[in-house]
């Protein structure tokens, strides 16, 4: 057992720990960025490895090769790099650090389209490797490029066979597809190439301590799992809100909407978090198998269920934190009738023993009040009225797994409040991950890396579990689609969405747990 109290305040003793010696990597590796001049690279992966680098978590000797156009001399790299640290990791900024990280750096200029030019990648990878004494390095292709650039990259390392000379794996980023059918084309063409088990289907959702604290909550307690079906839980809510807009992704937003980038792989994997069946053993197959019977359990919609079901909606002009903002149809690359949703709730269900009759809903969309991602599961009221009518003000017991802005999981219980009388009072049960732990963590990009470096599949998406997904959404990207643009604005910029998205839930005699109303 672990005390917090030995781990408090230092660096975890990496052989003590095997949570945290799991943390470190020491086989060499080669580390190629797609699009390592881009703006994911800049935001997402560069500060990861350099945060992996500072706190000595790649513990082992490794090259970074960042490739794609325009060419970018030393020079210029350098300064992409500076910068990417400066305005993303500004509090763990030191620049002798900073100097030797860019020393295991090289920019390489690549046309995604031409293969002579993997070529010239792979001999640079082998020169690479040669310097490092590796005969068969690790090497992790990383796609930080757009969707349309990636069956283009796969086929060029296929036809190079850059999977097969190198230790490789490949990590890919949403959206995995366009639709269920480009999905199926897009897993035939990487599964022509790479075997399954190379393939890393990245959602960084599921690189939160939360997020993986939610099967430890549930299989690691006992007197949870017990309570955890349809006869003592009433509803889930799952909440993942946004304050801001689309900001420079207007081309990124108009192609793939909120059910895209939101709907059909976070919401859908929070769902299987919560709602699958204990695996046989905690490893990566198993999970992955239980999580896919999770997708295939839920309740397909028909046209008139999902307009019975789902609300849609797209955000108009309004307020956030007392500035005003401007309507999605005026941000840049949007189209002026856009009929885009920035908005989505919809009530799902789970067809099998466990939660029959048990509703899910959903929310998730821009310009809303706060950032918020929580998980919340409301049980159901005791049966008997025991104090008389003032039973009518007890709030049911909820669980609440928070993401976002906060990480940490609580418990609302129901105690006397003191004094003559019996009135019910509320209290909270938490535990906050920041407060707790202060050092050791690793924010979600970082944790995903590291697994993908240890060869670690858990964490990420499989060929079915994919594919699944989409035949779920699909029906409701269907309906979408159809949407007239008069429809759209319908919710003010700074609300909790549209009116409908309360009413989907009142008409049910339930509230969402955060309501505007």
């Amino acid at each position: 057992m672990i005390n917090k109290k030995e781990i408090e305040g230092k660096i975890i003793d990496k052989e003590k720990y095997s949570f945290a010696s799991d943390n470190f990597i020491k086989e060499p590796l080669i580390f190629v960025i797609f699009g390592g001049g881009g703006d994911l690279a800049k935001r997402k992966l560069l500060p990861a490895l350099y945060r992996l680098y500072f706190n000595d978590r790649l513990d082992c000797e490794f090259k970074i090769i960042s490739a794609g156009l325009p060419e970018l001399s030393p020079e210029q790299y350098n300064h992409f790099i500076e910068e990417s640290i400066e305005n993303y990791n500004s509090d763990i900024y030191e620049e002798n650090i900073l100097k030797t990280f860019k020393e295991n750096i090289e920019f390489i200029g690549l046309d995604f389209e031409v293969e002579s030019d993997f070529n010239s990648l792979k001999q640079k990878i082998i020169k690479t490797a040669d310097l490092m004494n590796i005969s068969k390095p690790n090497v992790i292709y990383y796609l930080a490029v757009p969707p349309q650039f990636s069956e283009t990259i796969i086929n060029n390392l296929g036809k190079n066979k850059m999977q097969k000379i190198f230790n490789a794996r490949i990590v890919m980023e949403k959206p995995f597809g366009y639709d269920l059918k480009s999905a199926v084309r897009l897993n035939n063409e990487i599964q022509d190439v790479f075997n399954e088990e190379q393939i890393y289907r990245i959602d960084h959702y599921l690189g939160k301590e939360t997020v993986q604290n939610i099967l430890f909550f549930r299989f690691g307690n006992s007197i949870f799992e017990p309570l955890w079906n349809r006869s003592h839980i009433d509803h889930i809510q799952i909440t993942v809100a946004e304050s801001i807009g689309v900001g420079n992704r207007g081309e990124f937003y108009e192609e793939n909407g909120v059910i895209r980038d939101i709907v059909q792989n976070h919401i859908m994997q929070l769902i299987a978090l919560v709602t699958m069946e204990p695996p046989v053993i905690f490893e990566a197959e198993e999970i992955r198998d239980e999580k896919v019977k999770v997708f295939k359990s839920l309740e397909k919609m028909s046209e008139e269920e999902v307009s019975k079901n789902i609300v849609f909606g797209q955000y108009g002009s309004g307020e956030i934190s007392g500035d005003k903002v401007e309507s999605y149809r005026k941000e840049d690359n949007v189209d002026t009738y856009s009929t885009t949703p920035t908005f989505m709730a919809g009530k799902f269900n789970v067809n099998n023993w466990r939660w029959s009759g048990v509703p899910i809903y959903v929310r998730t969309g821009k310009r809303l009040p706060n950032k918020l991602t929580e998980i919340y599961i409301e049980f159901k009221q005791p049966p008997l009225k025991l104090f008389e009518n003032k039973c009518d003000e007890i709030n049911p017991n909820g669980l609440l797994f928070s993401l976002q802005p906060v990480e940490k999981t609580s418990l609302e219980l129901n105690m006397k409040l003191p004094g003559v009388g019996n009135l019910p009072y509320s209290v909270e049960m938490a535990f906050n991950y920041n407060e707790e732990f202060d050092t050791g963590l690793l924010p979600s990009y970082e944790r995903l890396l590291i697994d993908c470096m240890k060869g670690d599949l858990t964490l990420f998406a499989r060929r079915d579990g994919v594919e699944a997904m989409w035949e779920n959404v699909e029906p409701i990207l269907e309906v979408a689609e159809e949407i007239p643009h008069k429809y759209f604005p319908n919710y003010k910029a700074g609300s909790w969405g549209p009116t409908e998205s309360h009413k989907l839930l009142k008409k049910d005699g339930r509230k969402w747990r955060v309501d505007g109303e």
